[in-house]
């Protein structure tokens, strides 16, 4: 527990940690009825990033919650798999921004069947002539 709490706590992991005390406050005051999931929806386009048909609170939560896991549970592994060298502390200080382009790939996987949770959201293009078609005849 000693250690979890020095990964999660330490450098630069502490910056996703902080992150996500700062999305649960905001969820905390969605389910208290102060704001709304829909609060951030006109300040960001998630369709250039692959994420477009959720919320954006969603999909900046999940990309966080998943960043913070994949940084913490790889320095985590770091500490208890590698010996204490220079190599080990440069490699826990780069981890938690490698983290960020593969938590984003997840969060895209992630959020793609959410869509229909989400019909006011402007969903992905439509690709292909067939789909554009059906669109059509229905």
């Amino acid at each position: 527990m000693r250690t979890l709490l020095a990964v999660v706590t330490g450098p630069p992991t502490i910056l996703l940690t902080t992150a996500l005390v700062v999305l649960l406050c905001f969820w905390l005051l969605v389910a208290a009825g102060f704001t709304s999931v829909g609060s951030f929806d006109a300040d960001a386009n998630l369709r250039a990033w692959g994420m477009g048909g959720v919320p954006v609170a969603v999909a900046v939560s999940t990309l966080t919650a998943v960043a913070w896991f994949l940084s913490v549970g790889g320095v985590l592994l770091l500490d208890v798999c590698a010996p204490p060298c220079a190599a080990t502390g440069l490699l826990r200080m780069v981890l938690p921004v490698a983290a960020l382009p593969v938590a984003w790939r997840l969060t895209c996987l992630f959020v793609r069947p959410l869509h229909r949770l989400f019909p006011d959201e402007p969903g992905p293009p439509a690709r292909g002539r067939a789909r554009d078609r059906a669109d059509r005849a229905a």
